[in-house]
């Protein structure tokens, strides 16, 4: 964990609006034969918003299903477009619900089957993001649920180009990350061929995609490993605010945003200069030689770790002693020097002992890009929680996931400074981790991975 975390809460600017194109209609669709499509209980929703108040919820509960159609509120009928400069669900606000797999292909599967699996796979997940069901064997778990912010979003393994025949294409910056002294990884659940993140502010339809990508991979490809996980919903808190994390700690304070001038030189992999030369290492070369080939541009680095949290030893910790831990106000993620959560933390500010307010160990000051030469990554993360073991311990902790440039400059060298002192090291353990490569955004008409498989 780190305190460039969490994207903050949704607001209205943020959101996608409802998908267009009210009046069609689905005719497999059980509701469209009924007399309205889902197309159109999309479009009602904008208009309809929230229908139950507090009473209105508690007396929902118990209620049976009645036969009347009740419209989509807002929250399914938010749509994020499959295709654009950049895949969906790096700079989406953060969802609900989440799962991550990660695939091996088969044995004997190469290029060719590869191409045709991530042509299967751009094509559901750019119908499932519509609202729309899945081309082939579609489950209904979705049928009546809007798109509810679903996002698909796929990446290559360091193995992958292996198994492919395409060495040549592999980026250098997807090395095997280095050793940390935290890591006591599960080999079985790291890293893999291909990564798929799907996100959505409804489990069913998160899920339904899940199944969907599961069952499209065929005999091309099999699971290697799946983890789930989640967020606090949407409109859960009385106003937009930050998330917390399953220590209580508000995680996601100081976040890069879009609206950063250099947040795309930090994130996203640039678009080849052509007047850039071929050696990457003479002078004015364009920084994408560095960060990957050509078919890389426009996409990002994405990190993920399964982070166990140590919850019964960090809960016997009193409140002030886990603040200095993270170097933040339990109450509010205001810095321990002062101020609202958004206050930027005096790192030399000491109270009457002389001491410093901020721990030299705590959290959040390691973890400031200006104490670790600007490195800076978006941190999409979910929690998880996995049940207890047969002591009661519970398994649960965060599903980090970081994007960046470049890994070399961003994740590694913020892991390493934690390696050498985090005070919340000894309450966390990273149990799982991968590194892939995710491409730049499917044009009308391409698949994700195109310009790799095709080039």
């Amino acid at each position: 964990m780190s305190d460039q975390s969490i994207p903050e809460a949704r607001t209205p600017e943020e959101t996608h609006g409802p998908p267009g194109g009210a009046d069609s209609h689905d005719p497999t669709d059980t509701t469209a034969r009924e007399g309205i499509s889902r197309r159109r209980l999309l479009g009602t929703a904008g208009a309809t918003g929230l229908v139950l108040g507090a009473a209105g919820g508690a007396a929902g509960y118990a209620a049976a299903p009645t036969s009347a159609a009740t419209p989509l509120t807002t929250l399914g009928s938010e749509q994020v477009m499959f295709h654009g400069k950049h895949q969906p669900g790096i700079t989406t606000p953060v969802q609900s619900r989440g799962h991550l797999v990660a695939f091996d292909l088969a044995a004997g599967a190469g290029r060719k089957e590869a191409t045709a699996l991530l042509r299967r796979w751009s094509d559901t997940a750019r119908r499932l993001m519509a609202g729309e069901p899945a081309r082939d064997r579609d489950t209904s778990v979705a049928r009546d649920a809007g798109p509810s912010s679903l996002t698909v979003t796929f990446g290559f393994g360091h193995s992958f180009f292996g198994r492919t025949g395409l060495e040549g294409q592999r980026p250098v910056s997807l090395d095997p990350l280095p050793d940390f002294s935290s890591d006591h990884l599960d080999k079985k659940r790291s890293n893999g061929d291909l990564w798929v993140q799907i996100g959505a502010d409804d489990a069913l339809v998160a899920f339904h995609a899940l199944r969907a990508i599961q069952q499209d991979a065929g005999s091309a490809a099999r699971v290697r490993w799946q983890m789930n996980g989640f967020n606090r919903a949407p409109g859960a808190t009385a106003h937009p605010m930050t998330t917390r994390n399953l220590m209580g700690q508000v995680d996601g304070t100081r976040n890069p945003k879009p609206a950063d001038a250099d947040f795309d030189q930090r994130i996203f992999v640039p678009e080849k200069n052509p007047e850039s030369p071929e050696d990457p290492h003479a002078p004015g070369t364009n920084e994408e030689y560095q960060n990957g080939p050509a078919w890389m541009a426009n996409g990002s680095y994405a990190v993920i770790r399964r982070i166990r949290m140590l919850l019964d030893d960090w809960e016997k910790l009193p409140t002030r002693a886990q603040e200095d831990v993270i170097g933040r106000r339990k109450s509010d993620g205001a810095p321990l020097s002062g101020g609202t959560e958004t206050t930027e933390m005096d790192l030399e500010k000491t109270g009457k002992d002389g001491n410093l307010i901020v721990p030299i160990n705590a959290h959040a000051r390691i973890t400031r890009p200006d104490q670790n030469g600007g490195a800076a990554m978006v941190r999409r993360p979910f929690s998880y929680h996995d049940g207890f073991d047969a002591d009661g311990v519970p398994d649960a902790g965060l599903l980090f996931i970081c994007w960046q440039a470049d890994p070399l400059r961003g994740f590694v060298p913020v892991q390493r400074k934690l390696d050498r002192g985090d005070a919340l090291s000894q309450f966390i353990r990273h149990e799982a981790s991968g590194l892939f490569a995710v491409p730049g955004g499917a044009a009308e008409g391409e698949y994700v991975g195109q310009r790799l498989l095709e080039g």
